[in-house]
């Protein structure tokens, strides 16, 4: 965690380096300069609320390796301001996706445009992106300040404004101490740092980052996150960010893209996915589930009656195509499951089969008639025993029913906007 005096050093410095930003393209600009200029985060947006909600655009864009189709049929808009993350599994696409947009990759159908310009052929030293990588590519016989500065020498900037600029990035960052330094004489979360001020150093449009924390310990990796959306927050600059890791994405982002086989299968709000998924897939691989399987008996509306095996049954809200007769996964939250009390819509007989500490709760492991075993999030001073009979419960509004078997079509479900 970030301590106090961290926290407002490190809000202290971005402040000054907005300041500084903004005041600089106020000036180009024949605008205002001063505090009120730096009303508003550099990038111009309310919280919230893009500025321009097509700042980066994917218009049906496709990446094929031969017969293998990386990224299908691709829709997706970005708000300027906006932290987007690219959400999935190894090879579902979402790498590839931001390499078309760095300009490492080209598409081999579509257009991406860039606040408005296409840039899909144009090469990455021309679209003004930063990038931070997983390894951060920083040059090793060069300090620590000749590496952030090495972006403003390719651009032909003044030697008498490098020095400033660099100075402010590495104050950004709180390495202002370390800029003589050689990047192995550098922690990974420092040297993660100076990657990301070098990509900031130049006031990019949009910054992009390729799974950047995936390679620190988990303490250090969950600092770095409050850091990175401190950062964003301050500076307002768009970022796109990827990794397959969903609290990295919960914690930072301003929406989520979730990608499968090549496709995004829903966009939304960290708390919009979490709480209402479209597929199975997601709800499975946003946030801990339960899955059961059932046959539909009868629907009613949105919601729906399932057997269970065994006999055992439960209504549940009806996602997507659910027929009398067809079989369904349900998908129900550890947290959302509770002691079978009378606000309960479905009441089962379970049996205890262990407990696991967590420190601020326990995973107790339930076993209902059918031998399905079931995660309930329950208070860290609960102490029922192995083997003991137990009731649980969860409200209708709780458990989703999606089709069983029904995988993306890569076109149809492959559309993200800003909501």
């Amino acid at each position: 965690m970030v301590s106090t005096g961290q926290s407002s050093s490190l809000r202290e410095a971005l402040a000054e380096s907005a300041h500084s930003a903004t005041g600089q393209q106020g000036t180009a600009a024949g605008g205002k300069t001063g505090a009120a200029a730096t009303s508003k985060p550099a990038a111009g947006r309310e919280k919230g609320k893009p500025a321009d909600a097509k700042f980066v655009e994917f218009i049906d864009v496709e990446k094929t390796y031969g017969n293998f189709h990386a990224v299908r049929r691709l829709n997706l808009s970005i708000g300027r301001g906006e932290f987007l993350t690219f959400l999935g599994p190894s090879g579902s696409g979402k790498t590839t996706t931001l390499n078309m947009l760095a300009g490492f990759e080209r598409p081999s159908q579509g257009v991406i445009t860039l606040d408005g310009k296409s840039v899909d052929r144009l090469p990455p030293y021309d679209r003004n992106i930063g990038m931070v990588f997983q390894n951060y590519a920083l040059f090793p016989h060069m300090s620590v300040a000749d590496n952030v500065a090495f972006p403003l020498s390719v651009r032909k900037v003044s030697k008498a404004d490098i020095g400033p600029r660099v100075t402010r990035a590495l104050e950004m960052v709180r390495l202002e101490r370390f800029k003589d330094r050689k990047p192995t004489q550098l922690s990974g979360g420092q040297q993660q740092r100076v990657a990301l001020a070098r990509a900031l150093v130049y006031q990019p449009s949009l910054v992009l980052m390729d799974e950047p924390l995936g390679a620190l310990d988990k303490k250090l990796r969950e600092h770095m996150q409050i850091e990175l959306k401190q950062i964003h927050e301050m500076l307002g600059v768009t970022i796109v960010y990827v990794t397959h890791d969903q609290s990295e994405a919960l914690t930072m982002s301003d929406r989520v893209a979730i990608f499968e086989n090549g496709a995004i299968v829903q966009i939304g709000t960290p708390d919009g996915l979490y709480n209402e998924p479209a597929t199975a897939f997601v709800a499975s691989f946003i946030g801990e589930n339960n899955a059961l399987d059932g046959i539909v008996e009868r629907v009613d509306g949105d919601q729906c009656l399932v057997t269970l095996p065994t006999g055992l049954r439960t209504t549940a809200m009806a996602i997507g195509d659910i027929r009398p007769g067809a079989p369904v996964q349900l998908a129900v939250r550890p947290e959302r499951i509770a002691g079978g009390g009378d606000h309960s819509d479905n009441r089962f007989l379970a049996t205890v089969d262990g407990r696991i500490y967590h420190g601020d709760h326990q995973r107790l492991l339930a076993r209902l008639p059918s031998g399905q075993v079931l995660t309930v999030k329950i208070s860290p001073d609960a102490t029922m025993a192995t083997g003991e009979a137990i009731d649980l419960g969860w409200r209708t509004a709780d458990c989703r029913a999606f089709p069983a078997g029904v995988a993306p079509d890569g076109i149809t479900a492959n559309t993200g906007s800003v909501s």
